[in-house]
């Protein structure tokens, strides 16, 4: 089949849609009819979030087809690990510029892979013709009141990370020099990040606040701060730094990849001291460390961190915008 011949409704057939999903009986209709008709699990909430990937603004143009499919889903998964929320279903708008009957077999491929590792079954959604978008709306579940927020942190806790914040900017910054070595552990970091579900489930009950890393750990740090009332003071010692971080950069390079680099969709938490070792011990069984960075304080702001690495204030699509 030619890319001319290649119909809006033939696309949505052969790439997006998969045979009745009857084995799952929270899908009552599926993708293929005008919505999706869904069986929430009862005495559990609904956790709904809505992410757009834009070509050569959240990915390369020229990045893996199938990795596409991967983060556009994986960012969205992300802020559904940041509630503690499990992944259900999702729905996916797409804009494409031409249909390319191989582009588009690989960008499936890695949506569809990540969307069943992690249960979150694509319910729906739309295709047209454009500059190339991936608008993903994700659906999770938890159990009614055990959302983790932003508002939650208190004086006196820990702040703590889970994995190696910064690996992800420095893969952009790989990629943008064409180094395209397959597999560099750095370069995975950024095209294809893992969305820490099972981490944010494991957290509940035991962390106050939570967020994920997006835009720079400072940056994201400071939503928490700001919906919590409180501040924060920062070890830069204890930052988790990935041995590939090191090797490559010199220390203050990695400090400010670690602090604002962004897309790193690690978990930015805070939780009691004497919370630490039992979240410590269910993420292990994870694989995933969790690493107190600090504290949270009274007085405003971040403190224990250099001005210049505070100066920058994380990604914003209209920064000139404000009168």
């Amino acid at each position: 089949m030619t890319r001319a011949s290649l119909s809006e409704f033939e696309l949505i057939a052969r790439y997006l849609s998969r045979p009745p999903a009857g084995e799952r009986g929270d899908i009552v209709v599926g993708n293929g009819d005008d919505c999706a008709v869904l069986t929430p699990t009862p005495g559990h909430q609904l956790a709904v979030s809505v992410d757009t990937s834009v070509v050569d603004i959240h990915f390369p143009h020229d990045a893996p087809p199938d990795a596409i499919g991967h983060r556009a889903l994986a960012v969205a998964l992300s802020d559904l690990a940041a509630m503690g929320a499990k992944a259900r279903w999702c729905c996916m708008a797409l804009t494409l510029p031409e249909a390319d009957p191989a582009w588009l077999a690989e960008f499936a491929a890695g949506f569809r892979a990540l969307a069943e590792r992690s249960g979150c079954e694509l319910v729906g959604g739309d295709v047209t013709r454009g500059a190339l978008t991936i608008g993903v709306t994700v659906h999770g579940e938890l159990p009614a009141g055990s959302a983790l927020r932003r508002s939650g942190a208190k004086p006196g806790e820990l702040i703590a990370v889970t994995g190696y914040p910064g690996r992800a900017a420095a893969g952009l910054l790989r990629w943008q020099q064409d180094e395209r070595e397959a597999g560099h552990p750095l370069l995975e970091a950024y095209l294809r990040p893992e969305p820490r579900l099972a981490a944010g489930e494991a957290l509940r009950g035991l962390a106050s606040s939570a967020i994920d890393i997006s835009d720079g750990l400072l940056a994201d740090l400071a939503h928490i701060l700001r919906a919590s009332g409180v501040g924060a003071r920062l070890d830069l010692e204890s930052l988790p730094l990935a041995t590939p971080l090191r090797a490559i950069f010199e220390t203050g390079a990695v400090h400010e990849l670690a602090l604002n680099g962004g897309d790193d969709y690690e978990l930015l938490v805070t939780l009691a001291e004497s919370d630490l070792a039992e979240a410590q011990r269910r993420l292990a069984a994870l694989h995933l460390p969790l690493t107190p960075i600090g504290r949270i304080v009274d007085s405003e702001g971040i403190h224990g961190v250099p001005p210049h690495y505070l100066q920058r204030s994380g990604w914003d699509h209209f920064p000139e915008t404000a009168p």
